[in-house]
């Protein structure tokens, strides 16, 4: 009767306890499961985000620096220009450099007077918030009243400085421009040292020397 007795406990299953018990733990596991899958995939998106960010922060830096070194100025022609303006936004450099240079060979017989009037400006993103590196370009001998349509090279920066060494000193002003008749600078900088910050505060640089003499 005993034996019996003994069976009969040990084969009723599990008690409410247990299941709950099991039931608490199997939350717990799925839960974390969950958490650490979706870390991963955000973890994955960042970095994702994060080498496209560095790809077009190179491969703008490095069209930028072409073209400085191609820039081409003749204080006789009011269409060749190399300006650059000091400018920040809440603290941050936002520097805004426009200037001739060479353009690249063409393929179509569009026409064409071989240069390019390029500028490089920052604009803040819808939001507020975020700065964008936006370029613009246009032959500065073809119809003036033909609007150029500006596009963002980087987005999300924390800084855009544009600087000029003059032979003695690195300055962040320069202007071919004449006042009064008469030009601020009558010849391009020596170089010309551009530097990114990304979100984060890192810095990226280049350093431009022109190659062409007018």
């Amino acid at each position: 009767m005993c034996n019996t007795h003994r069976k009969m406990r040990n084969n009723r299953g599990f008690t409410l306890i247990e299941l709950l018990i099991a039931l608490a733990l199997l939350v717990i596991l799925a839960g974390a499961l969950y958490g650490t899958y979706f870390s991963v995939v955000a973890a994955r998106e960042k970095g994702g985000k994060r080498i496209e960010q560095r790809r077009e922060l190179s491969t703008t830096l490095g069209k930028l620096h072409d073209e400085l070194s191609s820039c081409f100025f003749n204080k006789n022609n009011e269409r060749l220009l190399f300006v650059v303006e000091n400018q920040d936004s809440f603290g941050k450099p936002t520097s805004r450099i426009a200037f001739t240079t060479v353009a690249p060979p063409r393929v179509d017989p569009t026409p064409a007077s071989g240069l390019t009037l390029v500028d490089y400006f920052v604009r803040e993103q819808d939001d507020g918030q975020h700065l964008s590196l936006m370029r613009e370009s246009r032959d500065p001998y073809l119809d003036v009243r033909v609007k150029s349509t500006a596009y963002p090279v980087i987005e999300e920066i924390e800084g855009f400085l544009v600087e000029c060494w003059d032979g003695a000193k690195w300055v962040k002003v320069w202007d071919t421009g004449k006042v009064n008749g008469i030009p601020m600078n009558s010849f391009l900088p020596k170089q010309v040292r551009v530097t990114v910050t990304l979100k984060g505060g890192e810095e990226f640089s280049t350093i431009a020397t022109q190659r062409l003499t007018p």
